[in-house]
């Protein structure tokens, strides 16, 4: 066995200092609990919802974890620039980060205003490529410390199944989802080379704040079943698990790759019934 192989050990993120954009509800608190649980010092990134974002840190801290809270608007190069260097001061150094600060402002494709355009874009898009690109300035200055991992760094993107599922109504947060894979895979490839590790978490059907709707009666969820062969929704730990792995040198040799979180929405549901 490769002697900087994990072997068999636990998922220990001990020593390593993570960046959970997003993070003070939905998918981004379950990832940055995650993290935590697994031995990450945590910054707990967030725009708006204070006490949210404060609660977060609270759960971390008192399970005997390391974090703090960050507000910053991610599509924001200089308040990115500001929190990068913050991390820095208070941690050290980044070794992960998630980058899952998403929203939608949904409208018919005839309606959508550019506003609406720019804004999903500029967060779910734009937001990434600036943290991405800090954070591997960062891991390329200090580079690969084998006591830490195995990988200089670790970006995880969050992405969604409507990276390959097109969305009627929602055609802005569809096409920066699609923006994230191809741009996640194009800075996989280009810094493999420093041993940095890119990949994303695309969920499907997850219970969260943001698609309350699709879930909250019963009739609803019937409906969204119809859409998930695994029959039940996922919930934030689903995808903190999957991050936590991927950002675990259990994961070392994967880079450029997306994990379906999304109980079999992308295999076509609708084909069960022989079509």
């Amino acid at each position: 066995m490769n002697a900087a192989s994990p072997g068999t050990k636990s998922l220990d993120l001990s020593g390593q200092k993570a960046l959970v954009t997003g993070a003070n509800s939905g998918i981004g608190r379950g990832v940055a609990i995650a993290l935590a649980e697994a031995g990450a010092a945590v910054v707990v990134n967030y725009v708006s919802g204070d006490d949210a974002a404060a609660e977060v840190v609270d759960q971390i801290t008192r399970s005997g974890g390391r974090a703090y809270t960050h507000r910053a608007d991610v599509s924001s190069e200089p308040q990115v620039l500001v929190m990068f260097r913050r991390m820095v001061k208070e941690f050290g150094t980044i070794d992960i980060l998630v980058n899952n600060a998403g929203l939608q402002r949904d409208a018919a494709f005839e309606n959508m205003t550019l506003d609406q355009w720019n804004f999903v874009i500029g967060v779910n898009l734009t937001g990434q490529f600036l943290c991405a690109r800090e954070a591997v300035r960062e891991f390329k200055r200090r580079g690969v410390v084998k006591e830490v991992s195995c990988s200089a760094g670790k970006i995880i993107c969050l992405s969604s199944v409507h990276e390959v599922i097109p969305w009627a109504g929602h055609v802005n947060y569809a096409a920066s989802k699609g923006g994230i894979n191809m741009m996640m895979r194009s800075i996989a490839q280009e810094v493999a080379p420093d041993r940095i590790r890119v990949n994303s978490i695309a969920p499907g059907a997850i219970r969260t704040p943001i698609n309350t709707a699709a879930w909250k009666t019963p009739e609803a969820y019937a409906a969204l079943m119809k859409l998930v062969p695994y029959k039940r929704i996922g919930e934030p730990d689903d995808v903190g698990r999957a991050a936590v792995w991927l950002a675990s040198d259990h994961a070392d040799y994967i880079t450029g790759a997306t994990i379906f979180v999304d109980g079999g929405m992308t295999l076509y549901p609708g084909f069960t019934e022989n079509g």
